[in-house]
């Protein structure tokens, strides 16, 4: 069983408990009276100009264990929205990255970043909790569904007023992202098979992607060099956790990383 089809095993078990919990139902009705944000959109903020940090928040993680011994989500989203974030990730599977749902929430009242729930989404029933918890886009993830999946939760949560960054990491799951409609992609540098990482992937994989679509890199960054290399061959985002989760100020170290490409800061 690779990594992958634990944390999906995992995932599938967890749902189960909470839709006995809370029924679907209750949150299909509930769901579309969130209204959407449309200021905070995520592709929007990557399109501004330059190329835009995704900046996350995750505990830990099955490849490097736990990041931080003091990981207060309020605190940190905040560094990164002064250090020139334009979104913040927040993972929110519990067993192996130590999230939790209401994590979102936090990260809303904590900055006016677009958030994103980074999850492995199987089901609605997590793009509802998403809606519900005030997120503004959501991870697809095309290794861990089928091509009929992805087309009806990538049109279930575009109904629910969500972006949806679609991540693939190889030719074969570009296509079925493509075409499923995606328009905004993220190239995980990360095998999710093996968790072994390699930023060239973005770059093999950017000639096929048609214009028009927002390109994220995702893993495997933190250098300045790393970003303006990517913003040079036209990438229009990155999305680093681990290098701003490890270092004692993250908001110094998110400049940093900018200093070498022409990224506006969402605060200034």
């Amino acid at each position: 069983m690779s990594v992958l089809d634990e944390i999906l095993a995992s995932t599938r078990a967890e749902l189960a408990q909470r839709k006995r919990a809370r029924p679907e139902a209750e949150l299909r009705e509930r769901a579309p009276a969130v209204p959407a944000a449309a200021e905070r959109s995520l592709r929007e903020a990557l399109n501004r100009t330059g190329i835009g940090v995704i900046a996350e928040f995750k505990r830990r993680s099955p490849s490097a264990g736990r990041l931080r011994a003091d990981a207060d989500l309020t605190e940190i989203a905040r560094a990164y929205e002064r250090g020139g974030a334009v979104a913040l990730s927040v993972l929110t599977e519990g067993p192996h990255f130590a999230g939790a749902i209401e994590d979102l929430a936090i990260a809303r009242e904590a900055c006016e970043l677009p958030v994103l729930r980074k999850d492995f989404i199987v089901d609605p029933y997590q793009l509802y909790e998403a809606r519900l918890a005030a997120a503004d886009a959501v991870l697809l993830i095309v290794a861990a569904l089928s091509p009929s999946e992805l087309q009806t939760l990538r049109v279930l949560a575009r109904g629910l007023g969500l972006d949806v960054l679609v991540e693939v990491h190889d030719a074969a799951e570009l296509r079925i992202a493509l075409d499923a409609g995606a328009d905004l992609i993220g190239v995980n540098n990360r095998d999710l098979r093996d968790f072994s990482v390699d930023v060239e992937r973005t770059f093999e994989l950017l000639a096929a992607i048609p214009p028009g679509v927002t390109v994220v890199s995702e893993s495997g960054i933190g250098e300045p060099e790393q970003l303006a290399r990517l913003q040079e061959a036209g990438v229009d985002g990155v999305l680093v956790g681990e290098s701003l989760m490890r270092v004692p100020l993250p908001e110094a170290a998110l400049r940093a990383l900018r200093s070498s490409a022409d990224t506006p800061s969402a605060v200034e």
